[in-house]
């Protein structure tokens, strides 16, 4: 996802910040990957990229969000003792960089474990922030007339999630409550995602039609993290299949990793 701020007027400079959850890139700022996954051996690098065509700021931050039971992330106003240990131990480099257009930057990221930590997941959000910058008054003179005038300068962000994992760590999913769901305009399978065990689960849903080779609909990059046991996922059905979507399917969550996929949870129902 890209787009680029359009609206500014200036005297007063107010900020507004959009963050990106897991977003691929918001406003002139490219970050990849977007999830990181640690074991405290080695690090790893968050690239960030300036597609824009004027230098730019970004700060690094940790936040701490909760993931709810609709799959949202909301910020965290109380931590936990494990949010706090998961805060001290994930380390990053640099926390401020300034892009020229179309110049890449490395951010390292690690993850280290405090003597006696417990085996567990532990999970922040990286936080990258565009600063703005400094506008002159005189830039937007004041009309006669018009009175005070005030400039809303957007400030976009985007996160991804740091996961931190430590000892054999394991975990179960199931999928119900399968059913056809027309709230958004158009046609699309809900279903409850449920998750047991000690660590999160990520992946792809797939909603698989006998007969047809693709997926009639799929969700890419949907996470359970260890704060909810289930959350609801609603998958737009594909253009060609909304006339053609009941009867018998399978429906699937499939982890994926850089070398491959495992299928962690799948269901037969049929869509009336």
């Amino acid at each position: 996802m890209m787009f680029r701020p359009t609206f500014a007027a200036a005297v007063l400079a107010a900020s507004l910040l959009a963050a990106v959850p897991a977003g691929a890139g918001v406003g002139d700022l490219l970050v990849a990957p977007t999830r990181l996954v640690l074991d405290g051996r080695k690090g790893a690098e968050v690239v960030l990229n300036n597609i824009g065509d004027e230098p730019a700021t970004y700060r690094i931050s940790v936040e701490l969000r909760r993931m709810t039971p609709d799959g949202g992330l909301i910020e965290v106003d109380q931590p936990t003792a494990e949010d706090r240990l998961a805060q001290e131990m994930i380390v990053y480099a640099p926390r401020r960089v300034t892009l020229a257009p179309r110049q890449p930057q490395s951010v390292r990221v690690s993850a280290r474990a405090p003597q006696g930590l417990p085996d567990g997941e532990y999970r922040v959000h990286l936080l990258f922030r565009a600063i703005p910058p400094a506008r002159s008054a005189a830039a937007a003179p004041e009309e006669p007339g018009k009175g005070l005038r005030f400039a809303l300068i957007p400030v976009y962000g985007v996160t991804i999630p740091v996961i931190a994992r430590f000892g054999n760590l394991q975990a179960k999913a199931g999928i119900a409550n399968v059913h056809l769901d027309t709230s958004a305009g158009r046609l699309a399978v809900a279903l409850d995602l449920s998750r047991s065990g000690d660590r999160s689960t990520f992946g792809e849903v797939r909603v698989l039609k006998p007969g047809v080779k693709d997926p009639i609909a799929i969700q890419k990059a949907v996470a359970v993290y260890k704060e909810v046991t289930t959350r609801k996922v609603t998958i737009p059905v594909d253009e060609a299949f909304q006339g053609d979507v009941r009867g018998p399917v399978i429906v699937q969550y499939v982890e994926t990793y850089a070398d491959g996929s495992h299928t962690i949870a799948e269901t037969r129902t049929v869509l009336r």
